[in-house]
């Protein structure tokens, strides 16, 4: 299972065209888990010099998804929330580590922390819920 989801994960992660524009890659991954991570550049400042929320929030999201589609089925997200901690800056590399924390046939929620590598502080935490439908993934 640890290699098929694996190997999953990184298909379903090639083919996100969206997270490869912002410079996410993914650094490692399993049966529901993933952790991506991406450098915050100039385009992904707000109009306060810091790093865009909607930056932070797709980081979490992608390693949401990955680590929520990992067992083989679709997993569709249907609720998410996120909590900013700290600013992040121009040149930071952000980590988004997302975990499975409660699964049931139907239902799974996922914690998501996005911590700054360099000092491993905590930017931001995300919760999701996802509902694994019937279909498989190709």
């Amino acid at each position: 299972m640890t290699d098929d989801a694996a190997a999953r994960v990184r298909r379903l992660a090639a083919r996100d065209r969206f997270m490869r524009l912002l410079g996410a890659e993914v650094v490692d991954c399993g049966p529901g888990r993933a952790v991506v991570r991406a450098r915050v550049d100039e385009d992904h400042l707000n109009f306060n010099g810091t790093c865009h929320g909607g930056f932070l929030f797709s980081l979490a999201d992608y390693g949401f998804g990955l680590a929520s589609n990992s067992a083989g089925r679709v997993a569709a997200g249907i609720d998410a929330h996120i909590t900013y901690a700290v600013a992040a800056r121009c040149g930071d590399v952000l980590r988004a580590t997302a975990e499975e924390e409660t699964c049931s046939q139907r239902l799974a929620t996922y914690r998501i922390k996005v911590t700054r590598e360099a000092d491993q502080r905590v930017i931001a935490t995300f919760t999701g819920t996802v509902f694994r439908t019937a279909d498989e993934h190709d």
